[in-house]
């Protein structure tokens, strides 16, 4: 799941993106699909039933989430479906492909930042935890260390390969 608010300005999300151009993945991009922001909540849920794997990309917005995908959260999984009830994805893997426009120093404890990605991303962590999920760790790139054409297709084949990679588990899912 893609959720770039401006996909054609992104140098890394954009090369992501065509890297799994005819893969056999489902490509769903959330600010194309809903530019009126009117998420369409059975419909995403259908999709990550149909899928035992989400990797959601995205840049780092803030130390967070772009918007749309943080109300897609908030919208798609509902009480009831997700957890306290259903737990409809329990088992499912999910990940994250965060992109940065600094580089891995700059997310040190005396870097830039101030706080690694895995800080970063403890939200979306602790949410998979919640609803019964598998997480597998991030994929993570950063602009300032993707300098040359050789550099982003580098990026390209590990993101396949992280896309395809089997990941073990620490403890047995619910």
């Amino acid at each position: 799941m893609l959720a770039h608010p401006d996909i054609e300005q992104s140098s890394i999300n954009a090369s992501l993106k065509a890297a799994v151009i005819g893969e056999k993945i489902t490509l769903h991009e959330l600010y194309k699909e809903y530019p009126d922001w009117n998420i369409n909540v059975k419909r995403e849920q259908l999709l990550l039933l149909e899928h035992d794997r989400i990797i959601f990309q995205f840049p780092n917005y803030w130390y967070s989430y772009p918007p749309l995908l943080k109300k897609w959260f908030d919208d798609v999984l509902e009480r009831g479906w997700a957890f306290r009830g259903q737990h409809a994805l329990e088992g499912k893997e999910f990940g994250v492909a965060i992109s940065s426009g600094f580089t891995n120093e700059d997310y040190r404890f005396d870097g830039l930042h101030r706080h690694n990605l895995e800080q970063i991303l403890a939200p979306f962590y602790a949410t998979c935890n919640f609803i019964r999920g598998k997480t597998i760790p991030a994929f993570k790139s950063f602009e300032g260390e993707l300098v040359t054409e050789e550099d982003y297709e580098n990026i390209k084949i590990l993101y396949k390969q992280y896309l395809n990679q089997e990941f073990p588990y620490h403890r047995k899912v619910y």
